[in-house]
């Protein structure tokens, strides 16, 4: 009888410990261990794009604000950009005025862009205005990743992780960074670009612009291009023309002309140099514009420079209407005056008279 009743127990026992691993289900090979030790597996950062340029958000604005006639969608590259376009308001055009503003500039800048890009055409010119890229350093930062919270809980807390039922006080579960599996990322952080990588990325982003724009002009059967930079925008006309001798373009117009910051080399250096006809208009009550201006007229005298013509402009006004019109007018003028490749043009209207010749000397009496 005991040796009977030892084997019921013992067989009790048994089926007992089956039923117990039978309500444990094994974990499957496929699954990894939570990584934040909250009982549900980490979530990747979900990643987001950058943030986009300044000089976007202005040519969406732009975009929202002028007629659709006026805009084009150019590509440069594989990179689309804003320009206005506004036809010649005459039978026969004179050609396209590439208009090229400054840092921070928009392609309807009130101060000079806009009323050059809207007046030119009523005196036989088509405008082509660009939107040019952010200045090179002020590239938007990424934006950060975002990392989903914990679940929330009815109660607007976050929740708490679950707790094991067979959780044995004995042996507590691991730390999560020992129960984690995921080993951190060892990839370097790619290498952020130096001022020169920057520098020379800008410079090509340009430069596929202002191609892109004679292109386009090339299409609309211009006889005459002209690129005309405002401020570091007439820098940067005059490095392209500099890079690209074979662009057909014979005339340039720089107006108020600076270099952009951090670039080289200075514009006595460079636009004086080049084949094509100049004009420099700057602001003559500006004492440091005014030096520029002389470095840049006596060096083109040192090259011989016959088709650099300087034309002060007068910033005597405070009424930015009269500004505009002064400098709508003085553009005007060295077009009709000046330009290479076509015959110098006096339009009636403006009252040019030609020079007077001198009188012959008397002849003496006897």
């Amino acid at each position: 009888m005991p040796r009977r009743t030892l084997a019921l127990a013992t067989l009790a026992l048994a089926l007992l410990c089956t039923a117990a691993k039978a309500e444990d289900p094994p974990a499957e090979k496929g699954d990894a261990a939570p990584a934040d030790g909250t009982g549900q597996p980490a979530e990747k950062p979900v990643e987001r794009a950058p943030l986009d340029e300044r000089s976007q958000e202005d040519a969406k604005a732009l975009e929202q604000r002028l007629p659709q006639a006026e805009q084009q969608q150019l590509t440069a590259g594989s990179e689309p950009f804003l320009a206005l376009w506004q036809p010649a308001n005459v039978g026969t055009p004179n050609g396209v005025v590439i208009l090229i503003p400054g840092d921070g500039e928009t392609a309807d800048w009130p101060r000079a862009i806009a009323p050059l890009r809207t007046k030119l055409p009523d005196v036989g010119w088509h405008t082509l205005s660009l939107t040019l890229p952010d200045p090179a350093g002020d590239e938007p930062p990424p934006r950060p990743a975002d990392t989903p919270p914990p679940a929330a809980s009815e109660g607007g807390t976050p929740a708490e992780p679950p707790k094991s039922e067979s959780a044995d006080p004995a042996n507590p579960p691991p730390p999560p960074e020992q129960a984690s599996t995921a080993e951190p990322s060892t990839d370097p952080a790619p290498p952020q670009p130096t001022a020169e990588e920057r520098r020379k990325t800008q410079t090509e982003r340009i430069s596929a612009r202002i191609q892109a724009a004679i292109g386009f002009a090339r299409q609309q059967q211009a006889t005459t291009i002209v690129l005309l930079g405002h401020g570091s925008g007439a820098w940067w006309a005059a490095r392209f023309l500099t890079d690209t001798p074979s662009s057909g373009v014979e005339n340039l117009v720089m107006v108020a002309a600076e270099v952009p910051a951090g670039y080289e080399p200075p514009l006595e250096e460079l636009a004086p140099r080049l084949p094509q006809a100049v004009g420099d208009l700057y602001y003559q009550q500006a004492p440091t514009a005014a030096a520029s201006a002389l470095k840049r007229l006596q060096a083109s005298k040192r090259v011989k420079h016959l088709d650099y013509v300087q034309v002060p402009l007068a910033d005597w006004s405070a009424s930015q209407d009269a500004k505009q019109e002064q400098l709508v007018r003085r553009v005007r003028g060295w077009l009709d005056s000046h330009l290479k490749g076509a015959a110098p043009k006096r339009p009636a209207s403006s009252g040019a008279t030609a020079p007077t010749p001198p009188a012959a000397p008397a002849t003496p009496s006897i």
